[in-house]
């Protein structure tokens, strides 16, 4: 699955560069580069306190770096669209007193809706798909009666993996303002069994997965709301909205996950970025899951 998105992207990407580099006057190759629409952004972020052995105020030395990139892939020809965006976060954490570093960040996702309009309106048929997972291994830590660190794997790449399919349909303003609605969602959480076989493990009590399993399917429907608008100038912030309603438990339980991405454009290659994420998902953690990233760091155009 992931050698299959990982084409699709590469395909895309190579399709726009040949169409960009086209030194063509002719009237009906123009009209197809305005077909597609790319671009996104990458940043690079990190904060770092130091303090010497002298230092009476209190501290612990430390340092952290972020990387984020968000890309968009826009698909326009007639009654047909195609939307596809790509999410990155990764972040890590080193204090000078511990012995491991810690994440602050790992997102891996991939968002995209195929619509077809219906008539003039804004409505099209719509089919989605939107896939999650995380780069790294994920750790808990404590100490043991030494008071050594130890850390125990909770989650690594793949383990859990989601991958939503569905159908439904579209209302699209523009790039930057499109809800899609799917009655008709499949829904797939993928771990390695490794995770599910402990001794003692509950039904469930990984991302919903029963003992020894390392698939779980679901069908439901899904909400999913993308809005990216100018603050003012320099100041932009992109709202990400996604719901899932499992029809064949718990209905009542509903997934959410929403994203809020704040850029403060300082220069042309400077930028303050603040990240703010909540997740709700009973099946993970009976409550939210909430991270937050404000730094200020190099922020290039893709």
């Amino acid at each position: 699955m992931r050698k299959y998105f990982l084409l699709v992207f590469l395909f895309s990407y190579m399709l726009i560069n040949a169409q960009d580099n086209t030194a063509d006057n002719n009237s009906d190759e123009k009209q197809e580069e305005k077909k597609w629409k790319m671009g996104g952004n990458f940043s690079f972020l990190i904060n770092q306190a130091s303090f010497n052995d002298e230092w009476l105020g209190g501290g612990t030395s430390n340092y952290s770096g972020n990387i984020l990139v968000s890309y968009d892939i826009n698909y326009k020809n007639k009654k047909i669209t195609w939307d596809t965006k790509f999410l990155g976060d990764y972040g890590i954490t080193k204090t000078k007193d511990q012995e491991f570093n810690r994440k602050t960040n790992d997102r891996l996702e991939l968002n995209s809706v195929a619509g077809y309009q219906v008539g003039d309106s804004k409505w099209s048929y719509s089919t989605m798909l939107n896939f999650r997972t995380q780069f790294a291994n994920g750790y808990e830590f404590e100490q043991d009666e030494q008071g050594n660190e130890i850390r125990t794997l909770q989650t690594e790449f793949m383990s859990p993996a989601f991958l939503q399919l569905g159908l439904g349909a579209l209302w699209k303003e523009n790039d930057d303002f499109r809800v899609n609605i799917s009655p008709a969602t499949g829904r797939l959480i993928f771990a390695n069994s490794r995770f599910t076989t402990t001794p003692g493990y509950v039904d469930g009590d990984f991302f919903g997965l029963d003992e020894g399993e390392s698939l779980r399917t679901e069908f439901g429907a899904s909400f999913n709301a993308y809005g990216k608008f100018k603050l003012m100038k320099n100041i932009t912030m992109e709202n990400i909205f996604n719901l899932f309603s499992n029809y064949l438990e718990d209905p009542q339980n509903i997934d959410l996950d929403y994203t809020l991405n704040l850029v403060m454009k300082v220069n042309e290659y400077i930028s303050t970025n603040f990240t703010f994420q909540a997740i709700y998902d009973d099946n993970a953690v009976k409550g939210f899951q909430v991270r937050q990233v404000l730094g200020v760091g190099l922020a290039f155009q893709l």
